[in-house]
This record gives C-alpha cells, structure tokens and sequence, in this order.
C-alpha cells in the first residue's frame, strides 16, 4: 500500500528536482518582496520590535502556500504527457495516486519555504531547535493542506489555463489579505471582514507566533502585533488558529482524495503552443 506513494512521490521529487529555475525563481522572488514590503512595514506600522522578522516570516509561509498550490500543475503536466493514462490501468489505486501527488507538493514547498528560512538567518532571523521543529511541522501541515487544495482545483478544471486562472484568482486576494506582507493593522477596516474569513489569515498568525517566540507576549500584545484576533470580544489565539489550520488540513485532504477517485482526466484538456 504504502510502495505506490513512494514511488509517485520519488518520482515528482526527482522531477522537480531538475527544475533548476524553480529555485532561482524563488530567490528572486523573495528578495523582491523583501526589498518592496520592507518599506511599507515599516512606514504603516509602528511598535514592531523586528519588522524584517515580521515580514520574512510572512514570506517563508507564504512561499510554501504558493508552492505547494501551484505544484499541483503536475498531474495536468502528467495528463498532457501520458504518464497519467498509463498509471490509471497499473495495479494502484487513485487515492494512492492522489495521496503521493499531495505529498510530493507538501515536501518541495516545505523545502522552498527552508530555503526562505536560510535566507532569514542571515538577515536576523533567530530560531532555537524547539521552535524550529515546531515551525517545520506548521510548514508540513500548511503544505498538505493546500497541496490538497491545489489537487482539488486541478480535477475540477476542464483546461489547464482554467487551473491556471483558478490559482490566480485564490491567491492573490488571499495572500494579500493574510497580514503576510502588509500587517492586518494597517489594512482598511473595510477589508476586514475578508481578512477575519481568509484562513491564511490564521496561518500566517500561527507562523508568527512559533518562528518570532512570540509565547511570552500577553493578549493585548499579540492582538497589537497582528498575531491575536479581537472579533467582537471574542479572541483568536495563535493556538486556535493552529487547530482551523489542522481542521482545514483534514477536510481538503478528504475533499481532494474524494473528487479525484470520481474525476474524469479524459475531459482535462491542456493548453499547449497557443492551441487548446
């Protein structure tokens, strides 16, 4: 049972792994954002002890959201090449397919996410071995569960450049809104509403917390550095936002699995050389 994922998920690894602009692409990236919104955090906010940390920590869980999304254009690469009728008709199951395709996105967003983490050493960033194992298992539970997500969307989509679309429309209002790059206290109040129900939103939070040590400050603190939620007298802790992630996590896993065992990949078409 547990051989058909390996193998599935040897096989993305190794794939990507040759992707040699991927990773390029991702420090280049990264030194954008940092260049760009390092002025902006530290022009709208005042009272952030490390706006740098504030912000790179933003960019390590946003990266892996991003990554383990967008990975999920494997199974239509797969579709288009052939791989993926040829897989159906050997002896493994679909879950087994689906799970190993999840896995495989969660694993190089994760390790694209440490790349950012690296990054962040350099510049300041400060992490002992407790809060790096526990920022590492965030990583991991944020990445299957949007590498889920991704998976879900890629067997709905009927054309490659509706996945495409698709991603871009889920990402980039959610990412914005998600207190990564411009903290949640100097988004417009009439944004808030969308940044209360954005679920990167209590991701980023719970990021926060773990990588900038944040368990020593009080509610007022936390709700004052972006981290804490006031909605109504009712407080979103770090801790609850960790469990929405777990919960999130659990319920797009079982989404995607469903939705790919009854998906029909005949009706995928894929969008090459300007021709569908």
């Amino acid at each position: 049972m547990i051989r058909p994922i390996k193998a599935i998920v040897k096989r993305n690894l190794i794939k990507l792994s040759r992707d040699k602009m991927r990773v390029f692409f991702t420090l280049f990236m990264t030194g954008m954002l940092l260049f760009i919104f390092s002025f902006v955090t530290k022009s709208m906010v005042s009272g952030l002890a490390q706006p740098m940390n504030y912000l790179i920590s933003g960019i390590i869980i946003m990266t892996v959201f991003q990554t383990s999304l967008n990975n999920s254009m494997n199974i239509l690469e797969d579709i288009a090449n052939g791989f993926m009728k040829e897989i159906l008709v050997a002896p493994i199951t679909r879950w087994q397919i689906a799970i190993g395709h999840v896995i495989s996105a969660a694993i190089v967003s994760v390790l694209q996410g440490l790349i950012i983490v690296i990054i962040g050493l350099f510049i300041g960033l400060r992490l002992d071995f407790l809060h790096g194992i526990m920022m590492i298992i965030l990583m991991c539970l944020v990445g299957l569960t949007f590498s889920s997500l991704g998976l879900y969307f890629a067997t709905i989509a009927k054309e490659s450049t509706n996945f495409q679309l698709l991603i871009s429309i889920v990402t980039f209002p959610l990412t914005f809104l998600s207190g990564a790059y411009i903290p949640t206290m100097a988004i417009p109040k009439i944004l808030l509403p969308i940044v209360y129900i954005n679920p990167l939103t209590y991701t980023t939070s719970a990021f926060r917390f773990i990588v900038l040590h944040m368990e020593n400050l009080s509610s007022p603190e936390l709700i004052k550095s972006g981290v804490s939620f006031n909605l109504n007298g009712f407080i979103i802790t770090p801790v609850m936002s960790a469990f929405l992630i777990v919960v999130l996590g659990i319920s797009f896993f079982a989404l995607c699995v469903n939705r790919f065992n009854k998906a029909d990949f005949s009706r995928i078409k894929i969008f090459k050389h300007g021709h569908r």
